[in-house]
């Protein structure tokens, strides 16, 4: 082709119908060149050199494209040959004991070639060899051309026709292959491209076609010779040799592609068969690595630095990380469609790297908190795949998470003005936190034992309180009127409230509070569920032991016998001939060691509440003699018939409330003072207890001036206009809302308990280890203990026990301690 023409690329179907027509061809050459050279070469020799040849196709090396030929033309004529030798044998040893050898001796003298036969091959190889390469009519028939090779093999001529062909392929390399067109600086990239890619793919096919001409050598002569390249081998390292490392055009060439993937990552569409194409050249030309790939993963390195950095100013982090998935889907399909398998390591490294490595802080400071606040589910799966993927990763991220949690969790609990939905937020922040984990961080046992570490971390922020309000919560679960919720689900929400009690230090707390609490239910009937306060039960026995339990246990067992006790004493009622509906009283007996500390407290009762507790005092005394019984009135609780003008009613109502109540029988109106000095309820409590009569839902009584709060000389009167549609009706028990006196009570209760096990702890050491330093000392009782403690609480307890003698300071070192026996 002159330079004055014009470059048309081959078609695509003139390519695959000239690769058909060959293998048809290299079929016919097969077939035709075994009976042709059984003809010539006599079918003794011919088997014989065949065998030869198929038994050195069994070594090490082997040449390329040997699946272009199909079956081997001489392997199959050995075969043949073989089985007839067979079938002779066969014949011979038809007869029993007849058994005879078959020799088949070589030929007396070698067949020889005609004369001139080797230069007329010569020219005749020649000329269809530049004919092939000129893209030009072969005179001759493949099958002709291919026993020529076959001849000249056979007769040791193998060596100067490799040769041979060599110098004819060099020649056309350098001839046609015109590196001026290329190294010009005017032409187009994608048209060089092309004109590169045309001129491999010819290349490529006349190789494919001569190597079929003389396949018999390729599998002869070349097997046979270790340090000669294979015909296709031969012709990789001629296009290399005088093509490719030619420094300028090599240079262009990868320009060119460079340029095309860059514009395809810019958005625009490329032939990528075209890449395809002469990525592969490279790979095949052994040059991909050296030529191609180091500069490829230079250009992408450059490309992704500037783009993260522009992309992390202009987008939030959600939209960045559809970025970077979107960018890294992109290059796995270039490495699907054109580049070479041996790129995807360092290729998907660097991408992660500059998108993600090198921006990993920025993104997790700039957008993790939000996205946790929001629960965008789907992005903190993305962020936790793609994190994944780069190194330390993971556990920034975590990190991260970590700090999260103790920042969001601090501010529930530490703001007393969230106190009364403290728990329920905890609970559903500790749902939140638990979903993103097993969802979005695949239940990474890094994460999960990070949140755990933060919700112990954050719990106890704020000494004390959070058992409190766990203790009240679970109260308030367990009381009857909590509607709306089945025991499937107030068993799911005891089991989630037993994940935050793990997480508290201060569990005595707790116990003393859901202690009260516990006994409040049980003594008043506000328990929702015997089976779901046993189940509480058993959780926390679980959880903590049965000392944690024993006195709880002790109460349901106290209820259990007042029930039995309860049911004798109604027998032996009815056995005296005592009316039994004037005794319709029932009566708990506490074991003292058991329930919570109850301050004693005197009232004033009428004769008809003091009747039936003498005759319970006297009936119980004679059963358990030793035995003494102390009344406590602040848990009574009675029902009384009222009679208003409406009609009648029943009160269920407390103790104290009963008492206030029976005074109006004999006066429809008392003033505070008078109430007082009746009731002799203490001066707190009544108040309390005439708030709950007189300006609650069920006002039975009336009070003057109105209002909410009760002040001296306040007057009261009898409502006989009350009306309600119920026959029976609840007044609010004060009983069962604390008041902050009780608070503060349960509080010093836990702080005295807490002397106590501190003492404990100290005298058990020192009697272990006769002589400690007062750090050691420090350190023992951090593990020991429980509960929280501060160094100087320990302090004043080691003060306290050296002041009662129970041990001393050393003489000469008064940084060490000394028990006393």
């Amino acid at each position: 082709m002159s330079a004055a023409k014009k470059y048309k690329p081959m078609d695509t179907t003139e390519l695959n119908e000239n690769t058909e027509n060959i293998t048809a061809c290299l079929k016919k050459v097969e077939n035709a060149a075994a009976a042709a050279a059984a003809s010539t070469l006599g079918r003794s020799a011919f088997a014989a050199q065949n065998m030869n040849s198929a038994a050195s196709t069994n070594g090490e090396r082997l040449p390329n494209f040997s699946k272009l030929g199909g079956h081997h033309g001489e392997i199959r004529t050995a075969s043949t040959t073989s089985n007839l030798l067979n079938r002779m044998g066969a014949i011979h040893n038809s007869k029993p004991g007849d058994v005879k050898k078959i020799v088949i001796k070589n030929f007396k003298a070698k067949p020889t070639l005609p004369d001139n036969y080797s230069e007329d091959t010569y020219v005749k190889l020649e000329e269809a060899v530049i004919a092939i390469q000129l893209s030009k009519p072969i005179k001759y028939s493949l099958e002709e051309l291919y026993q020529a090779v076959v001849n000249m093999c056979s007769h040791k001529m193998d060596a100067q026709l490799y040769a041979k062909l060599k110098e004819l392929t060099e020649q056309h390399v350098k001839r046609n292959i015109k590196i001026k067109e290329l190294t010009g600086g005017s032409l187009d990239k994608l048209v060089l491209l092309e004109k590169i890619n045309h001129w491999w793919l010819s290349f490529c096919q006349q190789m494919i076609m001569i190597r079929s001409i003389f396949l018999y050598m390729d599998r002869t002569y070349v097997l046979q010779n270790s340090s000669i390249h294979s015909i296709w081998d031969m012709g990789l390292d001629l296009f290399r040799i005088h093509f490719a490392q030619n420094n300028v055009v090599q240079k262009r060439t990868v320009d060119g592609l460079l340029t095309l993937i860059e514009k395809e990552r810019q958005g625009s569409t490329v032939d990528r068969g075209l890449l395809k194409s002469l990525v592969r050249m490279l790979c095949d030309l052994q040059i991909y690595t050296s030529s191609f790939e180091e500069k490829f993963l230079d250009a992408t390195n450059q490309l992704y630095k500037a783009e993260s950095q522009r992309k992390m100013q202009e987008l939030e982090v959600p939209e960045y990380l559809q970025h970077v998935n979107k960018r890294l889907a992109e290059e796995n399909e270039r490495l699907l469609h054109y580049l070479d398998s041996s790129t995807k390591h360092p290729l998907i490294y660097n991408v992660e790297k500059e998108l993600l490595a090198e921006h990993l802080t920025t993104i997790l400071q700039k957008g993790l908190d939000s996205l946790l606040e929001d629960n965008r589910l789907n992005d903190l799966t993305l962020l936790y795949g793609l994190l994944s993927r780069v190194k330390n990763g993971t556990s920034e991220l975590c990190g991260n998470f970590n700090g999260y949690i103790k920042k969001k969790g601090r501010t529930i609990v530490i703001d007393p003005e969230k106190d009364k939905s403290m728990v329920q937020d905890l609970l559903d922040f500790k749902d939140k936190m638990d979903i993103i984990v097993r969802n979005c961080f695949e239940h990474n046992e890094k994460f999960t034992n990070s949140l755990r570490e933060a919700f112990e971390f954050f719990i106890n922020q704020r000494a004390n309180k959070p058992a409190e309000l766990i203790a009240k919560y679970v109260d308030m679960k367990l009381r009857s009127g909590n509607k709306g919720t089945t025991d499937e689900e107030l068993e799911k929400t005891l089991d989630k409230i037993m994940v935050l009690f793990r997480f508290i230090h201060g569990k005595d707390v707790f116990e003393a509070f859901y202690k009260k609490d516990l006994a409040k239910r049980l003594l008043v009937g506000k328990s929702a569920s015997v089976d779901s306060e046993k189940s509480m039960l058993s959780k926390l026995k679980q959880e903590c032991g049965g000392g944690f339990t024993s006195k709880l246990e002790g109460m349901f067992k106290d209820m259990e016998l007042s029930r039995d006790i309860n049911i004798a004493f109604r027998g032996h009622a009815l056995s005296n001939n005592r009316d039994v509906h004037n005794l319709d009283l029932s009566v708990s007996i506490l074991t003292m060691g058991y329930w919570p500390t109850y301050a004693p407290t005197e009232v004033t009762m009428p004769p008809q509440f003091i009747n039936p507790q003498q005759i319970f005092n006297k009936f119980y005394l004679e059963k358990h003699s030793g035995r003494k019984l102390q009344w406590q009135p602040t848990l009574g609780n009675c029902m009384l018939r009222a009679q208003f003008d409406a009609g009648p009613k029943e009160l269920m109502v407390s103790l104290f409330q009963a008492l206030v109540l029976l005074l109006f029988n004999d006066k429809t109106a008392l003033s505070y003072e008078e109430i007082l000095a009746a009731t002799s309820i203490e001066d707190g409590e009544l108040r309390r207890t005439l708030q709950s009569l007189a300006c609650g839902r069920a006002r039975v009584i009336t009070k003057t001036p109105k209002g909410r709060d009760i002040e001296d000389g306040d007057q009261f009167d009898f409502n006989d206009e009350f009306t309600n549609k119920l026959f029976r009706i609840k007044i609010n028990q004060i009983q069962m809302k604390e008041t902050n006196e009780e608070q503060k009570a349960t509080e010093e209760r836990v702080f005295q308990d807490r002397q106590y096990q501190i003492d404990a702890a100290i005298v058990r050491i020192m009697k272990m280890r006769k002589t400690l330093s007062h750090n050691l000392l420090i350190t023992e009782l951090f593990n020991q203990l429980t509960f929280p403690v501060k160094p100087a609480d320990l302090k004043k307890r080691i003060e306290s026990l050296i002041d009662r003698d129970y041990m001393e300071r050393d003489k000469d070192n008064q940084n060490q301690y000394n028990y006393v026996a």
